[in-house]
């Protein structure tokens, strides 16, 4: 998870390059800041999604492959 002064710094940025543009060295560090940003929200979907389950009407598991595979080998990288 991304701290508080780094969104705020995120935030900042988008501010100013709103109002006033931004210098080349603040959209870099705006680019990397965003990057890191999409990664953790990259990650914790992924997380999510391991840990679906897929039920259907019939009460039977019918979570897709891709996902089981995931989840294995999540469970595989820590055991």
């Amino acid at each position: 998870m991304l701290s508080k002064d780094k969104i705020s710094r995120i935030n900042a940025l988008a501010k100013k390059d709103k109002i006033d543009g931004l210098t080349n060295k603040e959209k870099e560090e705006q680019q990397e800041l965003r990057q890191e940003y999409l990664g953790n929200v990259r990650k914790s979907f992924k997380n999510q999604f391991k840990s679906m389950k897929v039920i259907d009407p019939e009460g039977n598991d019918v979570t897709p492959e891709k996902v089981k595979k995931m989840r294995d080998e999540n469970k595989n990288k820590y055991h």
